[in-house]
């Protein structure tokens, strides 16, 4: 300290020592950003089921904040990783790389898990259980259990919150899946994780080298095993709910006893789908609700000037959504259940740091796809695209150029051809690709196949911006394959639906920004996810995230 004074003295400054300078406020003194994701929330959920909602969640946003009505991401592959990253980085797939919930490792030749890291061991949260991997049922693709957010390629906003408060905000993400939890955290806060495997909400030694004990002690009381063989039942009489007449419908799928009606049976303590059945129920995002409200009182979230930061991504729409559609009693049902987490969770704030202190921000990574046999039933031609059937049709292209077997890996929606094969046959791959994209284009059910090495080729197709955007240069595939509208781009399996397309089905979900000093309006022009995190940082006057790609939204920052 004297060598500085000195230095101000030869140099004829006034020095002025402070040795816990206070951050500046905001312009509304913001001590808290609270971000909820919910999975899978198509927009329109939000009207369908909006007379019934009470006045404390979903119609508390809807009522006093600024809320979007067109919002749409601008990229192709609409799965929970890339909206997740794309939210928290104000960046494109192409940018910030998690352009899918599986990646081609093409130097290990396989595909691999997007967050998943041998240098980050899971922490095991208790003695019998080291594990708690959480992938889609549908994508039980992992070499590691390791977890960590090194595959983020940019810097997310909380990151840069982090630089801006010199490591003095505290900052959070936690989640029913542990790659929403990640993305939201970013590189620099903390992330926690409900564990399918054992109930607990769990990390990896990237965060911590230990639990703390706040943690230790919300895993100990078992609360998830408090569900254990009783039942997900409707919350109200089920003629108030819209969608009552479709609680069983034979193309539902049936969690290995969780059944196709209410009420829904959760399994006993020692059955190992039970915590899997707890996600696919309002139950999940109960358990989320606990564990945060543990963890902002515990974490002293929002109590000084420097602003906290805490993303909460609900994941049990997304989940009921894939067993059941988002058109089924199931979907009207976790909505409406979580309206009521939605309101508890507020009311929390409110009591603990204050609304009048809080920026809330309410999203959701993608939307969801009807069902194709739904979607039939209703007078439109849908039907479900057979994986095998693309690779055949693929391989069959490669040959008739003189390569067998070009395709090395199908995982929707990248096909990857053989390097190796079209090098060693000394033929130009931006040819072979476009060749095989041309008879993939051409089975029934596929809107189109897209080279990634011939994007000038589709000029003028509006769907090729939005691959261009999802398309990485080390990650991404050779050839993205767009079903057509309401077709399914899996077989008929463990789940009934999936996301995942660049149709609007996909990419409509809310934007709502509520809190001190934003006015209550609805705004119907078209606006993207990526401008959310940009818009925060406006709001706490800082400088946004590094690689940001969207802009502040003027009806929010202009107060």
């Amino acid at each position: 300290m004297f060598e500085r004074i000195v230095f101000a003295a030869v140099l004829g400054l006034t020095f002025v020592v402070q040795t816990q300078p206070a951050l500046a406020k905001t312009e509304q003194d913001i001590r808290f950003v609270l971000q909820i994701i919910v999975d899978g929330l198509r927009a329109d959920l939000l009207n369908r089921y909006a007379d019934s909602f009470g006045k404390g969640g979903f119609k508390y946003l809807m009522q006093n904040g600024t809320v979007y009505s067109n919002a749409h991401y601008h990229h192709a592959n609409t799965e929970t990783i890339v909206g997740h990253t794309t939210l928290a980085t104000g960046t494109y797939p192409s940018q910030h790389g998690m352009v899918g919930n599986v990646i081609y490792d093409r130097k290990a030749d396989e595909l691999s898990y997007n967050i998943e890291d041998k240098d980050a061991p899971l922490l095991p949260s208790r003695e019998q259980s080291s594990t708690g991997d959480q992938v889609d049922p549908s994508q039980k693709i992992s070499r590691t259990k390791g977890r960590s957010p090194r595959a983020i390629q940019v810097p997310g906003f909380g990151d840069t919150l982090s630089a801006y408060t010199a490591g003095r905000s505290k900052i959070f993400g936690i989640s029913g899946k542990d790659r929403s939890a990640v993305a939201m955290a970013g590189q620099t806060g903390k992330a926690f994780w409900f564990s399918t495997d054992n109930g607990d909400f769990i990390t990896s030694r990237y965060y911590y080298e230990r639990y703390p004990a706040w943690v230790s002690d919300w895993n100990q009381q078992r609360k998830a095993e408090k569900y254990a063989d009783s039942e997900w039942k409707l919350s109200s009489a089920k003629d108030s709910y819209l969608l009552a007449a479709q609680d069983d419908r034979p193309y539902e799928v049936d969690l290995k006893g969780f059944g196709r009606t209410f009420p829904h049976r959760y399994g006993e303590k020692d059955n190992k789908l039970l915590y899997t059945q707890l996600v696919v129920s309002s139950a999940g995002d109960q358990l989320v609700l606990d564990f945060a409200k543990a963890l902002v009182t515990n974490e002293q979230l929002g109590q000084d000037s420097v602003p906290d930061y805490l993303s909460i991504s609900f994941s049990s729409t997304d989940a009921v959504n894939h067993f059941f559609g988002p058109s089924s009693l199931e979907n009207e049902a976790v909505v409406r259940d979580l309206d009521n987490t939605l309101s508890e969770l507020l009311h929390f704030i409110d009591k603990n740091i204050g609304l009048t202190h809080t920026l809330i921000v309410l999203s959701a990574d993608h939307g969801m796809a009807d069902m194709p046999e739904y979607m039939t039933e209703v007078g439109y031609a849908a039907g479900r695209l057979d994986s095998k059937e693309i690779v055949a049709v693929a391989n069959r292209a490669g040959q008739a150029l003189g390569i067998d077997n070009v395709v090395r890996y199908f995982f929707r929606p990248y096909l990857y051809l053989d390097e190796d094969k079209i090098t060693a046959a000394k033929q130009d791959s931006a040819t072979i690709e476009l060749a095989v994209a041309n008879a993939v284009t051409d089975i029934a059910g596929v809107n189109l196949a897209v080279s990634s090495r011939n994007f000038s080729s589709y000029e003028g197709n509006p769907l090729i911006k939005q691959v261009q955007r999802n398309q990485h240069i080390t990650r991404s595939g050779d050839i993205y394959v767009i079903q057509d509208p309401y077709w399914f781009l899996l077989e008929e399996g463990l789940i009934a639906v999936m996301h995942g397309s660049p149709w609007r089905y996909d990419t409509h979900v809310p934007v709502m920004f509520s809190g001190p000093g934003i006015e209550a309006q609805h705004v119907h022009r078209t606006v993207h996810p990526v401008d959310v995190a940009p818009t925060i940082a406006t709001l706490l006057g800082m400088t946004p995230p590094a690689s940001m790609q969207g802009a502040a939204l003027t009806e929010v920052i202009n107060r």
